[in-house]
Order: structure tokens, then C-alpha cells, then sequence
């Protein structure tokens, strides 16, 4: 170890600190290398992950999907915005306008049917451009994010385009939109964006067992008052169904869901429902190869008293 003498008139050395600006500007924050080098190498195919996958053209996320979050269709048709069976009339359509595949065109990907069939419901009149967008987004991030979650495999990226209908000749093009290919979002806008939500859910509750396990109401002799939003989502808690499924029966983002689920968890409405089992022999003493006999059932109160100390030991 080297020592620096200092004087009054020379100040000890400055420490090395981080570029704040430029970890912004770059927008990677470890949510997945892969995806960062993709982007700066401006690739375009499908980058295939444990919990979801992202469409990429030329570096950008052009189209998201994940089994834990509903996808635009479910969230046009919830609320009386689109009929479900319109929309997939037009993804039929979109799907056969071509023909047959022996025509040598480029074949579309996945995310330009879905793009496609958006535009065909448009310039019908059955959706204006705006909420088609609105929808989209919402969609892209909210698969984004389950799809960017921290996994136990790695991911896989397949280059190019994937198989899919031919590229119809006879749909009118947008002005300011490129054939066949959604408005891309930059990857540093979509890491951010997922940072900013893991974020938000640690705040609410840092324990993301809700996310994802069955739910079960918790009966308190005083429940809190609840908006009308989470009284919504409460009333699906039946011990059976999870997050994501409750979002596709309200048709709303699951990222959103979450943030009620949690809110709920924290207010100690709802907690998530152990899979324990009660007729599982207990082992006896060690090497006399004995069964005491079952597992005594677990008091609710007490295993949500251990899930809040562990919370605000977390904190």
C-alpha cells in the first residue's frame, strides 16, 4: 500500500465515481446483456427467454410477448373497446391475404401479422390509430417486463425472421410507417422502464412470492377501505387463481395487477397460498429410520407475522 503525503495546499486525490449521465444516457442497468448487445449491434430476430420473448428489427423491441401477461387482443376486447371475434377475424385475414407461401416474398414475423391486423381494423373504422398504439405499448412493455425477469437459463437469440404469412401486396400503407413493421421502442427506454417497475414493486412489498403463487384472501375483523380497482381484483382471490390470471379475467396489464396484489399483500388482504402438505410423515430422530407422524397444520397468523418480519428486515 502506498501512502500519498498531502498538504494544505494539495488536496488528497479524488475518488473514482461513476458517470451518472452516461449510466443514463446508455440505459443498461444489468437488466440483460444480451438484449444491450444486441442492440448495439443493431440485430433483428427473436431473442427467446425463460418467461417471454422479444421481437427485435434492427436493434429495437418491435414486439413482446410473455405466457404471464395478456396480450393486446385481451386488452382491446376487456372493456368494450373491440369484439373479440373481430379481431380475430382480422388476424385470419391478415394471416391468409397472401396465398400461398411459394411466392419467394419476405414472410412476416409474428409481431407484423399482429401490427398488420391492427392497421386492417383501422382503416375499417372498427379502432382509431391511437388507441391501437395506447394497446400495443401497453402490451409491449407489460410482456417486456415478465419477459426481462432474472432466470435460472440462459436466453437464445434466432437472427432473422421467423416463419410466417407472406407479406400482403394490396394493403394500404400509413404514412410515416414503415411496411409491415410496428414503431420500434429503443432498448435503453425498455430496460429503464423495467428497472423503474421492479422498483416500484420492492417498494409496495419487497417479496415477489405473490407474483406468481395461487392467492388467498386473509379474514381480518376490520378489513381496510379499498378503491374500486382493488375491490375488482380482490373479489377474483379465491385461493386458486394467480396474478396473471386474475389480469386476463379483468383484462388488464399484469404489471398492473401487481402493483393491486402487492398493495393488498402489504394492507394484509391477501397473501399468497403455501402449497404445504398436512399428511406428509415427519422423519423421526436421525438412524432409527422411525415416522413420528404428520405434520401439524400451520397457523395462518403466525406464517404471515414471519412474512412481515422478513419484509421489514428486507427494507
Amino acid at each position: 500500500m502506498t501512502a500519498v503525503r498531502t498538504t494544505p495546499a494539495t488536496p488528497p486525490p479524488r475518488l473514482p465515481v461513476r458517470d451518472k449521465a452516461s449510466a443514463l444516457d446508455r440505459g443498461w442497468g444489468g437488466v440483460s446483456p444480451m438484449l444491450t448487445r444486441l442492440a448495439a449491434e443493431r440485430a433483428t430476430g427473436v431473442l427467446v427467454r425463460e418467461r417471454g420473448t422479444l421481437h427485435l428489427a434492427d436493434g429495437k423491441v418491435v414486439h413482446a410477448e410473455s405466457p404471464a401477461a395478456p396480450g393486446a387482443d385481451v386488452l382491446l376486447a376487456a372493456h368494450g373497446t373491440l369484439d373479440a371475434d373481430v379481431w380475430r377475424q382480422a388476424l385470419a385475414e391478415s394471416v391468409a391475404s397472401t396465398g400461398g407461401a411459394g411466392t419467394g416474398a419476405r414472410r412476416l414475423t409474428g409481431a407484423e401479422v399482429v401490427h398488420r391486423a391492427g392497421r386492417r381494423l383501422v382503416a375499417g373504422g372498427l379502432l382509431t390509430a391511437g388507441a391501437l398504439e395506447l394497446c400495443r405499448l401497453t402490451a409491449l412493455y407489460d410482456a417486456a417486463y415478465f419477459a426481462l425477469a432474472p432466470s435460472s437459463t440462459p436466453g437464445r437469440f434466432r437472427y432473422g425472421t421467423e416463419d410466417g404469412p407472406d407479406e400482403p401486396a394490396g394493403v394500404p400503407r400509413e404514412p410515416d410507417d414503415p411496411p409491415g413493421v410496428p414503431r420500434p421502442v429503443p432498448v435503453a427506454d425498455l430496460e429503464r422502464e423495467t428497472l423503474r417497475r421492479r422498483d416500484l414493486l420492492h417498494r409496495i412489498w419487497p417479496d415477489a412470492l405473490p407474483d406468481e403463487a395461487p392467492l388467498t384472501r386473509e379474514h381480518r375483523p376490520a378489513p381496510p377501505p379499498l378503491p374500486a380497482r382493488r375491490q375488482a381484483v380482490l373479489a377474483h382471490v379465491d385461493g386458486v387463481r394467480t396474478a396473471s390470471q386474475i389480469a386476463r379475467e379483468l383484462g388488464r396489464p399484469a404489471f398492473h395487477t401487481l402493483v393491486d396484489i402487492r398493495r393488498l399483500v402489504a394492507a394484509g388482504v391477501v397473501s399468497p397460498r403455501l402449497a404445504v402438505s398436512f399428511t406428509e410423515p415427519r422423519p423421526g430422530p436421525p438412524g432409527d429410520g422411525s415416522l413420528v407422524g404428520p405434520v401439524e397444520p400451520v397457523d395462518p397468523h403466525v406464517t404471515l407475522l414471519k412474512r412481515l418480519r422478513d419484509a421489514l428486515e428486507a427494507l
